[in-house]
């Protein structure tokens, strides 16, 4: 396929085809008005390099502000791989190991969490319930999103909770794994989780705009995040201080940062080859089957007409987001969106499949 360079506004980049870019365009307009989405910003690439990078719609609906490539949107659950990452940087030190159990490093843990395992923190086959449930942070529940909290209060409050199965015996998402991988995090290297990610992966690869997230601050390009209620555009609810910093997601990034981690995850400057395979390797039940969401360590891995990619979506404050990335063919798409309860994978999976056929199914881009 020859590449070309076609006219585009400013920071946009496109390397494509030229029947590509008019295809994708109408289709994120088709999807944008379906599911009622008021901004989203798309990164492709290739081989770790940008193809794309776009701005579709407002970042700011109140200031008639338009999205563009560096429109900085919050990572919901994405944020989850770069946990599962710095967690590998502390296993290739020696100082985690993925079978040490959890109470080694929270040693006030309670009794039923002797046998959790890192590993099984990083693959969501430990066992603990979900902290971020209606019954425990709504009104009356122990935890509430209004209120502040320390980490430590936070994790005194996950120990109470109940254990669904016993660990290694199942699997089931829950973002309190990650939660507690930040704690674990903070007691092996004495810094806060989102400190570790600036020394040890942002500020290497040159990721100037991801942080954590903070609405104090002032941020330049950040996108408003917003929510559909009884069919009317809303802002997101506010939540308070610590529910912005837990290592389950809660980071701010554009497309332009997330092409320097593409193209980092090709190579070892962060990690080893074999530590990356096992981010990217279906963890096994202690009964040797799969678990049955086909997850690693912060990816989940799917084939696609027999194209391998490996994926993530995330949702958190009136934002959606996905990154899936078809590693045999070294494509990858980056969809974010600022809309809570949009379809962010769609819209990646169908863009995938317009960009290079054979990514996506008919079902992508059904209706369109």
């Amino acid at each position: 396929m020859v590449a070309l360079l076609f006219a585009t506004p400013p920071g946009v980049t496109r390397t494509t085809a030229p029947d590509a870019p008019d295809a994708i365009d109408k289709y994120i307009a088709h999807e944008m008005a379906r599911q009622h989405i008021p901004g989203l910003a798309l990164g492709i690439y290739v081989n770790g390099r940008i193809v794309r990078t776009q701005g579709y719609g407002l970042s700011n609906v109140e200031l008639d502000v338009p999205v563009k490539s560096a429109t900085i949107f919050q990572s919901g659950s994405v944020g989850k791989q770069f946990t599962s990452a710095a967690i590998m940087m502390l296993v290739e030190e020696g100082k985690i190991g993925l079978d040490d159990s959890l109470p080694k490093y929270l040693p006030d843990a309670p009794p039923t969490w002797r046998g959790i395992t890192i590993r099984e923190l990083l693959s969501h086959t430990s066992g603990l319930s979900e902290y971020a449930s209606d019954s425990l942070t709504g009104p009356g529940g122990p935890l509430n999103y209004r209120a502040d909290y320390t980490e430590e209060q936070f994790v005194k409050v996950i120990e109470t909770l109940p254990i669904e199965f016993a660990p290694g015996e199942g699997w089931e998402y829950r973002n309190t794994n990650y939660l507690l991988l930040g704690a674990v995090i903070r007691k092996v290297t004495g810094k806060f989780y989102g400190d570790f990610l600036q020394e040890r992966i942002f500020r290497p690869l040159g990721m100037t705009s991801t942080r954590i997230i903070s609405e104090a601050d002032i941020v330049p390009n950040r996108a408003a995040g917003y929510q559909l209620v009884d069919g009317k555009l809303k802002n997101q609810d506010w939540v308070a201080p610590l529910w912005n910093t837990t290592a389950d997601g809660a980071l701010y990034f554009n497309v332009l940062d997330l092409a320097k981690w593409d193209a980092a995850l090709y190579g070892e400057k962060l990690l080893h080859k074999s530590s990356v395979d096992q981010l990217w390797t279906v963890v096994k039940l202690k009964d040797g089957t799969p678990n049955k969401h086909h997850y690693g360590f912060g990816w989940g891995i799917d084939s696609v007409n027999g194209h391998r990619v490996i994926e993530h979506s995330g949702s958190w404050q009136g934002f959606e987001t996905h990154i899936a990335r078809y590693v045999d063919d070294r494509v990858t798409v980056v969809v974010l969106m600022n809309l809570g309860g949009a379809n962010p994978t769609r819209i990646a999976h169908g863009v995938a499949g317009l960009f290079r056929r054979g990514l996506s199914t008919p079902a992508d881009t059904a209706g369109f």
